[in-house]
């Protein structure tokens, strides 16, 4: 993915928990979300862990948690011709170049669809203002897809 610490792989790992479904009561379950939520805590956090975080959330149905990252991904998020994407802090922009289409990092694709997720998992069901935003997300995200209609990945 585009960071590899003890915060993302956690994230990752209570995402497959809660898909599975085990439930939020579940030991493990229970331990893993107090890490992350310690995790949010600090100051300095990374957008793609950002991302990660507010699925998890999301999945865990910590909905107050699930809004600050939300609200706090806005911030940081890159709107062009009405799309929406997260791009990694420091990145070079996008170059407008003729007869070249702009192929962004495959960890870009993977965090802007774990904000799409986490807009989508909403309880009881997104709202139509989530919903709205997800389908400029989703924009962007099907701008990514290869010739093939797949998307380069870091799996």
């Amino acid at each position: 993915g585009g960071v590899d610490n003890e915060v993302t792989l956690t994230a990752y790992i209570t995402i497959a928990l809660l898909e599975i479904p085990l439930p939020v009561t579940h030991s493990m379950v229970r331990n893993a979300l107090f890490c992350l939520e310690m995790a949010t805590n600090e100051k300095e956090s990374h957008v793609y862990t950002k991302a990660l975080l507010a699925y998890a959330f999301a999945l865990a149905r910590k909905e107050e948690k699930q809004k600050v990252l939300l609200d706090s991904l806005k911030e940081e998020a890159v709107e062009k011709d009405g799309s929406v994407h997260w791009q990694r802090p420091g990145k070079e922009p996008e170059v407008d170049l003729p007869y070249y289409r702009y192929q962004a990092p495959s960890a870009e694709v993977e965090m802007t669809a774990y904000v799409l997720l986490a807009h989508l998992t909403s309880p009881p069901a997104p709202s139509q203002d989530d919903l709205s935003y997800a389908s400029r997300i989703a924009k962007w995200i099907i701008g990514q897809q290869n010739p093939n209609g797949g998307f380069s990945s870091t799996q």
